[in-house]
């Protein structure tokens, strides 16, 4: 039996980065949104044994680096069963894109591998297996609005933000996110200047360092990490106290729930990965720049990158804005973000 299961793609409404933990990771605060773009994940389960990825997109692993791969070890034990299990990938996210593709692959791996053995784990125990693979794949068992914590692998399911237009953009750059991490450091750490606000509506640049004042004024200056995190703590816990209640109706065009993406932008939210990587990357800062010019109410970078996106009111204006970015020629597409009943009833395709 082939199950075939839809494998979306995320986005980051802001990206706040704490200090270093002793395992070497970071602690974040984000909060995750799934949007409709898509990979399709097929998983057979046949005689024999060991794992087999196939792919026809050359940039994707068929070896245990690949987290489909690793998911299915433990996901087998904890399912006790046998056989050799084949994992067809039909690509059409971008690799090392910020969009979360690797481990929403895994996920949807996990799921259709349950369907196809007609076994099922607690929802408990499939979280843990995802969190010990990678951090972002837990957000892929929720789905819709999240909240991510520790170093992204806890996630809280959050008021639903009713489904918006976006323009997805995704240029041919792949971003080390390590290598972001230690730009960040480096940057807290003083070895660095805070990269410039990208932002079309702004027009600001960076005020000139006065002479004299060099990277020790830069350290008094920085916000300490755990300040930061509180902030952005802070800005979310605001805007969620204005959400109405979970089942209360709300009238269409009127309440708080139309505007409830609006809230959460206007709380000043931001990725603290621009900070780094738009200056190696200033392409990228330009697309924000163009998104913003056209309509977008927000934009932002995803993860670490190198994807982009941008929010919009109306689907005429993201279609709009796509198709400026294409004549271009830089890859771009307009979609929609994907509220947590919108996933879970477009996430199969055949074998459920």
């Amino acid at each position: 039996m082939t199950v075939t299961v839809r494998s979306f793609a995320k986005i980051n409404l802001g990206l706040c980065i704490g200090a270093p933990r002793p395992d070497r990771f970071h602690d974040l605060r984000t909060v995750y949104q799934t949007v409709a773009l898509h990979d399709i994940i097929r998983v057979q389960v046949g005689r024999g044994t060991g794992v087999e990825i196939r792919c026809a997109d050359p940039r994707v692993p068929k070896d245990a680096s690949n987290t489909c791969y690793r998911i299915v070890e433990p996901a087998m034990a904890a399912l006790r069963a046998r056989g050799r299990v084949i994992i067809t990938i039909e690509k059409r996210l971008p690799v090392q894109g910020g969009l979360g593709a690797g481990s929403g692959n895994a996920v949807a791996t996990l799921l259709a591998l349950e369907r196809a053995l007609k076994k099922e784990l607690s929802g408990a125990e499939k979280l843990r297996i995802a969190a010990e693979v990678g951090s972002d794949l837990p957000l892929f068992l929720v789905g819709g609005t999240a909240l991510g914590v520790g170093r992204g692998e806890e996630v809280y399911p959050l008021p639903d933000l009713l489904s918006t237009h976006c323009v997805v953009v995704t240029p041919d750059i792949g971003v080390s996110t390590p290598g972001a991490f230690a730009d960040w450091d480096a940057m807290i750490g003083g070895a660095s200047e805070p990269g410039e606000l990208c932002s079309a509506r702004t027009g600001q640049r960076p005020v000139p360092t006065p002479p004299g004042e060099g990277t020790t004024a830069s350290k008094l200056t920085a916000p300490h990490p755990s300040d930061r995190m509180l902030e952005f703590g802070r800005a979310v816990s605001a805007w969620l106290s204005g959400q109405p209640l979970s089942g209360v109706p709300v009238s269409k065009g009127r309440g708080r729930a139309e505007t409830s993406l609006l809230d959460l932008v206007r709380t000043g939210i931001e990725n603290d990965f621009e900070q780094v990587v738009f200056p190696k990357y200033p392409e990228l800062c330009e697309v924000k720049r163009v998104l913003e010019r056209a309509g977008a109410f927000y934009a932002s970078l995803s993860g670490s990158g190198s994807a982009i996106y941008g929010l919009f009111r109306s689907r005429a204006g993201a279609q709009k804005a796509a198709a400026r970015l294409q004549r271009d020629g830089v890859p771009a597409v307009a979609t929609t973000t994907l509220t947590r009943r919108q996933y879970w009833k477009k996430f199969p395709v055949s074998g459920f």
